[in-house]
């Protein structure tokens, strides 16, 4: 899992959906939920979380996409194992890891030092604490 520290600045619903935008240093992150905490106000600063196989890569990246979150990364390390790839990032919200396959880091000839970009959907990021109660 990789968590990230986060500010709740502006929160969106209809009805039961919600959408709600944080912000860290220079990233801004979205995350889309049918159910929120009362608790979740603007200015609420929080831990968010995405499980690291819904972490996509894009290496040389160009063109419009409709994830939301859209997170410019270095690579710090890649550690192959028999299928998978465990990748170490380093971005404006901290470090974090994303897992996707051997093949597509072999594909992508992914290094330490790479320029990428990871990619979360809004609807797979979480918040996993509230830390101003």
């Amino acid at each position: 899992m990789s968590i990230f520290k986060a500010q709740v600045y502006e929160i969106k619903n209809v009805d039961a959906l919600h959408i709600v935008k944080f912000s860290y240093a220079d990233t801004t992150l979205s995350m889309m939920s049918l159910e929120l905490d009362s608790n979740i106000k603007v200015g609420t600063n929080v831990h968010l979380y995405a499980k690291t196989n819904n972490i996509a890569l894009a290496k040389n990246l160009t063109g419009d996409l409709s994830y939301s979150n859209q997170i410019k990364a270095k690579i710090n390390s890649i550690q192959n194992g028999e299928l998978l790839s465990k990748v170490i990032l380093q971005g404006d919200i901290g470090t974090f890891e994303s897992v996707i396959t051997k093949d597509s880091a072999s594909r992508m000839a992914l290094e330490a030092g790479d320029e990428i970009v990871a990619l979360i959907k809004a609807s797979e990021l979480s918040i996993s604490e509230v830390l101003d109660d």
